[in-house]
């Protein structure tokens, strides 16, 4: 039997209408069409498919988490009545192809005369690209740095201050390094989303049979699946309570639904200028208790 292909044109249509009716909900205002075929979350005809519709709604869901420190430091500024004041700063470290400083530029500095994104990313095919769109988009107040996290801190092109520090998953001790670049900026927000956290597995691994000997503790990390989501857990710990330390206010979350990703960890750190001294003794305790003196000097200093 012939089947008219002219049938499923109707259902097409449909679709189609669907598909702009839900792209029409999903789009904050201001937002540029553009930008997202640029950064291929939409299709050259402005159309969504299912991987790119789940990537949008991950991008507003962390934008809405960062939008609010945003507005609370804007708030800030304005109370205090600041002279000559340049606008926020933002570094995104691990930026990759800055989906997320375009989204932020485009959604938010885009609004304000003053305000600068700093992208920072090792591979430099990466940057030359962002740098490209940038300028096709005229997000002039956008930069791109090719570097390391840990080369970012001493890099020239950088100011000394930096509001907001972003890294988002930054594998293993990347995180790490965005923290150190936050605290030498004095940030006064750190939002980060770990991944693939390995250094303090390693160092379990290395001195797991003298644990098990030890304490019946080195259970949780005696099975190398458990040392490796263990270390990933400890890791986060560790890195909270340093936080604390140094006088930052440390809320935890989930970014996203765990169906999406399994790197879902987002640790917010607000600095609030009260350092705490049980935050530091815990840290160095846990520290000991788990024989990782060997990372203490360089990754959580005193």
């Amino acid at each position: 039997m012939n089947r008219s292909p002219k049938l499923a044109r109707p259902d097409q249509k449909k679709t189609q209408s669907t598909i702009g009716a839900e792209l029409a909900q999903l789009l904050r205002p201001g937002q540029s069409i553009e930008l997202l075929k640029q950064l291929h979350i939409l299709t050259r005809e402005g159309k969504l498919n299912q991987d790119s519709r789940r990537k949008l709604k991950q991008v507003y869901h962390l934008y809405q988490f960062i939008e609010k420190l945003l507005l609370e430091l804007e708030g800030q500024a304005e109370a205090a009545d600041r002279v000559g004041h340049e606008g926020l700063t933002l570094a995104d470290h691990g930026a990759g192809k800055s989906y997320l400083g375009f989204i932020l530029y485009d959604l938010f500095f885009k609004h304000r005369s003053v305000g600068h994104i700093f992208g920072i990313e090792a591979r430099p095919e990466l940057v030359k690209q962002s740098k490209d769109l940038a300028a096709a988009l005229g997000f002039s107040r956008m930069s791109f740095v090719n570097a390391s996290v840990s080369e970012s801190a001493s890099r020239g092109d950088l100011p000394d201050r930096i509001d907001v520090v972003t890294a988002l998953h930054a594998c293993d001790t990347a995180t790490d390094d965005a923290i150190a670049f936050g605290l030498q900026k004095y940030a006064r927000y750190m939002v980060l989303v770990p991944c693939c956290q390995a250094e303090v597995a390693a160092c379990l691994r290395q001195d797991k049979a003298l644990q098990l000997a030890r304490t019946p503790l080195a259970e949780l990390w005696r099975h190398p699946l458990h040392t490796r989501e263990f270390g990933s857990q400890l890791t986060n710990v560790l890195r909270c309570l340093y936080l604390e330390s140094k006088g930052y206010q440390v809320t935890v979350t989930e970014l996203v639904g765990w169906e999406h990703s399994l790197k879902n960890e987002l640790i917010i750190a607000r600095f609030t200028g009260q350092a705490k001294t049980s935050a530091r003794r815990r840290l160095d305790e846990l520290l000991s208790d788990f024989g990782l003196q060997s990372i203490q000097a360089s990754r959580y200093p005193a």
